[in-house]
């Protein structure tokens, strides 16, 4: 071949890689428009969505409509609450408009609301607690709170005894109507005969609204029951995720709330019984040890640590056979939400600041530098 020709070949060649460079490049430049149009279609649209789902449902609306927030509510119950009742469009747009704002302690109540009305109106009006209705008293149960405690409340704020409560929520056949009533939140597992009370950790910790002049007791019990209905339920899927039952979450829930001294506590001291869990170590946490005696420990000696009692986690390894006092929400989403950490052990200084420690010979350093008197 002349060197004319391969000169012509090489030319040829290089015309039609410059081509196919350029189809590339046109390939890739349509491509990205493409994907540009469709980004800005799908913002356009989010936007419209997203705007139009913060407007009223109905501006011209003249109708309102009965909204129950129940006890101890949190947004995402809320939320779905409003969308129910025809008031807001979208319960996450609505949540999420929330908590942009730092929108937060919201009152619970019976509420007379529009479809007229804006997030805002909305939000304005569970913060303020206007509600339809006003109650004809109320009372508070604390959390932490076990179900002898919560008698004691009940029989000083209403007409009923303590001891009434009591044989109402031990009552085998009462027990059993809840578990068919609440099936999404009882089980049978509330009735091994090693539970000293089954509706221990059942009873949400709140201030409840009663509206009726005479209440039965049935309908304070169960008024409490439905609060812990309604605040377990954003954690139904993550509990079934992990595996576990409401019966163990709430069990775990309750060591938790009577260990912590503060709130930033809780997922610690959690991380520490879940560490312990996975270690095949026993709990030995004191709250368990006073439960299985039935009465308030000023201080836990280690004569108290030999009582034969399936509750007693120095006895016996994972968690007890049920709660041993009713854990609030932030208790709750500890126990199933628990930082990660290496813990293994923690204590209470005399100020309530607990300590936390890795390995038994970091806590006896603590002990020693915090408890000068010894455990």
């Amino acid at each position: 071949m002349s060197d004319r020709s391969k000169k012509q070949v090489m030319l040829e060649r290089m015309n039609e890689k410059k081509k196919e460079v350029k189809t590339v490049r046109r390939i890739v430049l349509i491509i990205f428009l493409a994907a540009l149009l469709l980004m800005v279609i799908g913002g356009a649209i989010l936007y419209s969505y997203v705007a139009g789902a913060l407007k009223p449902v109905d501006p011209d609306a003249e109708d309102t409509v009965t909204v129950e927030i129940p006890i101890g509510s949190n947004l995402d119950t809320i939320a779905l609450k409003l969308e129910e009742a025809g008031v807001i469009k979208d319960d996450r747009i609505f949540k999420y408009y929330a908590k942009f704002n730092n929108e937060s302690d919201f009152q619970a109540g019976t509420y007379e609301m529009s479809r007229a009305m804006t997030p805002d109106e909305l939000l304005q009006s569970l913060k303020t607690g206007k509600v339809y209705r006003e109650p004809v008293f109320q009372y508070t149960i604390a959390e932490g709170l076990n179900l002898a405690q919560i008698s004691e409340v009940i029989e000083k704020n209403t007409d009923f005894t303590a001891d009434e409560f009591m044989e109402l929520v031990t009552d085998e056949a009462y027990i059993k109507e809840l578990i068919t009533k609440y099936p999404n939140l009882l089980s049978e597992e509330i009735l091994d005969d090693q539970i000293k009370f089954p509706l221990e950790g059942y009873l949400f910790p709140a201030t409840y609204p009663v509206f009726e002049e005479q209440p039965t007791l049935e309908m304070l019990v169960e008024q409490m029951i439905g609060a812990t209905d309604e605040n377990i339920t954003p954690y139904r899927d993550a509990i079934a995720e992990e595996e576990r039952t409401i019966h163990q979450v709430l069990t775990m829930a309750s060591l938790v709330e009577k260990e912590a001294r503060t709130p930033e506590d809780r997922k610690s001291i959690a991380s520490v019984f879940e560490n312990r869990l996975e270690e095949d170590m026993p709990l030995q946490t004191d709250p368990t040890v006073a439960y299985a005696h039935g009465k308030h420990l000023e201080r836990t000696m280690y004569s108290d640590l030999e009582i034969d009692d399936a509750y007693n986690t120095y006895q016996n390894q994972g968690l007890p056979p049920g709660p041993i006092s009713n854990a609030g929400s932030s208790s709750i989403d500890a126990a199933l939400n628990p930082s990660e950490t290496d813990y293994l052990y923690f204590l209470a200084d005399p100020s309530g600041i607990n300590h936390f420690a890795k390995t038994y010979e970091q806590h006896l350093k603590n002990r020693d530098k915090y408890l000068k008197s010894g455990e």
